[in-house]
């Protein structure tokens, strides 16, 4: 019988996963558990296939808002993230108008 072959070598490269590799794996249901604790596994694969979990409270509300051009040029100018930084700025005018 041939010795377990790693999947990855001393680098951390993966080599090539062949069909015995495949007939070698275990089902989820029996490795889950060992790799994240038998509660988390359970929560895991009680689930349906595109079954979302609970929901946590939202933290954020979707409006419409319209801003002047050269509001909108400038936070796109800064990158991805725009949105993020103009929340931010209005969550720090807030703080001080309070």
């Amino acid at each position: 019988m041939k010795k377990h072959l790693p999947l990855t070598n001393d680098e951390g490269e993966v080599r090539e996963v062949k069909a015995e590799d495949f007939k070698k794996a275990r089902p989820a249901r029996e490795v889950l558990p060992e790799i994240l604790g038998k509660s988390m596994s359970e929560k895991l694969l009680t689930r349906k296939r595109g079954q979302r979990g609970a929901q946590k409270k939202q933290t954020k509300e979707s409006v419409t808002v319209r801003y002047s051009h050269d509001v909108i040029e400038y936070f796109r100018s800064t990158g991805p993230g725009w949105q993020t930084r103009i929340n931010e700025a209005l969550q720090e005018w807030v703080l001080q108008h309070r």
